[in-house]
């Protein structure tokens, strides 16, 4: 449409920039030396570094998003294997190989369409609508600048073009959509004999296979290690503060924050874009603005001027709305835009205004004037306010000095607690599993098993628990892995054994009886000489749910009967040690001309996704093999 915005965020943006550290002194004559710049980067794409920063503060996301959606259920081990931290990183490169790509192919994100996604951005909307002076509020709350906001959401923006453009470049042919259905739809004759578990006639485990078994499989009989924790917790939620402003307290924080609760003039407003054609010279440009200015006389002399936009506007998003911009605020378009939006009367319009998208020509429908919202209007709203910054003052006052307490002394939680008036808690033992109580949060059973708390017996550093919630903890009790005494594992070795002779004696049977079947005699014979049911399925589907899953899957994975003599076999292992030899008889493929016109546009959409989401990943692949790229894998 038209504006450039300035406002724009997702998330926490926190960037650590190492500088240049510079010492400056006088001896002999030299004025100054320079400690050069720490070079820190976990990857690089040409010149464009991934810093560590970078790839923890990604990683910590995707971290905090699994253990949400896990309610917390995930062993902390499983965000320390090289193949997760390396996805991450991936990531990372794949969007600076695509920033990279942009720049090269002078690919950038138009205004209009920034515009358009933060205006859709739920936390900005009241009653589904973007609400400006919410949009401020929450970006101040995150400490965030428009601009700094409006770069993010470009950065995003900008990563998606390519994809995008390459995805919506592939197309499905009829006869490709054919075969998809044939292949979806497609059904299959089967016959099968199960064999079931064996019964062992020799369950006898002596004496010497327990030995050698317990010996063989060490690991899997050890006790666990395990820890005890002392710690100290402190949650601004259980906080003793004082939370009862008094009258001047408010109202001195009522002066100190009054542009808080002013609205400034919003202007509802319509626009008519004439985009500059070709390279923008200057004959292009006349033409533009001749035309920009005969829509401008047409809407004054009294044409309408929703008809007008809808038959003569350039901006698709506002064309078909009449130009409907909505209401605007100050800050949230084009500066020439705003300036002669601003300076027009309620009816009026403007002279075609120039902007980078072109010429626009503006009719401001309504006016809403600004307020300052009186003192006894929002005095519940700065109690509010009041009660939630001074428990937040309280609890980084007692959190700040705990942390330094415990950095100062790091052999002992005891003085800290005296000091500030805390109790030193203890767990009960657990392992790397984690355990009851605060030993069910994984950061603490991360931290319990760190190098820092367990090798070098030093308190913690600390533990984020949630929203204004931590905990500094230490080992109170260590209990090495052990391995448990062979008596107390006999059962289990016993029955282990007794289960592994007859997995073995039931694959070696279904393996012997499969290849008299390779050998070509007949399912049938196979089934009466055994005096086994042989079943039969008539025309399943890949979605059969009457039938075991994994004969469905090994069904559809044989391939097509050459002829009655010559159908394929297959044994296929099923669950509890059963087996069953498995014989295809008939394949039909479906008919693609039965289905009506709404099946095969889904087919068509399916097949356009699963082609489009290939072919970017190819074209980004092959992004980054024509670029430098340099990854650090002991700085993740």
């Amino acid at each position: 449409m038209l504006q450039e915005l300035r406002a724009k965020t997702h998330g926490l943006v926190a960037k650590i920039l190492l500088g240049l550290i510079v010492i400056t002194f006088s001896f002999f004559g030299v004025e100054s030396y320079f400690i050069g710049q720490t070079v820190d980067f976990v990857a690089k794409v040409g010149d464009r570094e991934i810093s560590q920063q970078d790839f923890r503060t990604r990683f910590d996301e995707f971290r905090q998003r699994q253990l949400e959606a896990a309610n917390g259920a995930i062993d902390a081990k499983f965000f320390e294997q090289p193949a997760i931290k390396r996805r991450i990183l991936d990531q990372l490169i794949d969007e600076q190989v695509l920033l990279v790509a942009n720049e090269e192919l002078g690919i950038a994100v138009p205004a209009q369409r920034l515009r358009e996604e933060i205006l859709k951005i739920p936390a900005f909307q009241r009653d589904g609508n973007f609400d400006a002076a919410l949009y401020r509020a929450r970006l101040s709350a995150q400490g965030m600048t428009p601009k700094a906001f409006d770069e993010r959401i470009a950065r995003d923006l900008a990563t998606r073009e390519i994809p995008m453009g390459v995805a919506m470049s592939t197309f499905v042919t009829d006869e490709e959509i054919n075969s998809y259905l044939r292949l979806r739809g497609q059904l299959r004759d089967i016959r099968y004999v199960t064999l079931a578990k064996p019964e062992l006639a020799d369950v006898k485990v002596s004496e010497e296979e327990i030995a050698a078994f317990y010996t063989e499989h060490q690991q899997d009989f050890m006790s666990p290690e395990q820890v005890a924790l002392d710690y100290i917790e402190v949650d601004a939620a259980k906080l003793d503060v004082n939370l009862t402003p008094d009258e001047s307290t408010l109202k001195d924080r009522y002066e100190k924050e009054k542009s808080r609760f002013v609205t400034s003039e919003q202007r509802l407003a319509s626009h008519i874009l004439i985009k500059v054609a070709g390279s923008g010279g200057p004959e292009e440009q006349k033409k533009a603005l001749e035309k920009a200015r005969k829509i401008a006389d047409e809407a004054r002399a009294g044409k309408d001027f929703a008809e007008l936009a809808k038959a003569s506007s350039e901006d698709l998003g506002s064309r078909a709305l009449g130009g409907d911009l909505g209401w605007l605020d100050k800050g949230m378009t084009d500066p020439a835009f705003e300036g002669a939006l601003y300076s027009l009367e309620k009816g009026k319009i403007s002279d075609p205004v120039l902007s980078p998208e072109g010429y626009h020509v503006i009719e401001v429908r309504e006016i809403r004037p600004g307020k300052t919202r009186t003192f006894e209007e929002v005095r519940g709203e700065l109690a509010n306010d009041f009660g939630e910054s001074e428990r937040e003052r309280v609890y980084n006052e007692r959190s700040g000095r705990l942390i330094d307490l415990t950095y100062e002394d790091s052999t002992s939680l005891e003085p800290a607690a005296k000091e500030l008036g805390l109790k030193v808690e203890r767990t009960a033992l657990f392992s790397r599993m984690g355990g009851t109580g605060i030993a069910e949060n994984p950061a603490i059973v991360q931290a319990a098993f760190s190098d820092q708390v367990l090798v070098q017996g030093n308190n913690s550093d600390k533990v984020e628990l949630g929203p204004n919630h931590l905990a500094i903890i230490r080992i109170a009790e260590h209990k090495a892995a052990t391995a448990k005494p062979i008596e107390e594992v006999r059962a289990d070795i016993q029955r282990r054994i007794i289960e592994e002779r007859v997995s073995k004696q039931a694959k070696a049977r279904a393996d012997e009886l499969f290849a008299r079947l390779e050998k070509g005699e007949s399912i049938d014979a196979l089934a009466t000489d055994l005096k086994l049911p042989l079943s039969e399925e008539r025309g399943i589907g890949r979605n059969a749910v009457k039938l075991d899953a994994a004969l469905v899957n090994a069904a559809f994975a044989l391939p097509h009967p050459e002829s009655a003599g010559k159908a394929p076999v297959q044994v296929v292992a099923l669950a509890g040690d059963e087996y069953a030899l498995l014989k295809l008889d008939h394949v039909a493929d479906a008919d693609p001309t039965a289905v009506d016109q709404v099946t095969r546009e889904s087919a068509r959409n399916t097949l356009q996704q699963n082609l489009a989401s290939v072919a970017a990943r190819d074209f980004i692949a092959a992004l980054r093999a024509s670029m430098e790229i340099k990854v650090v894998e002991d700085r993740m």
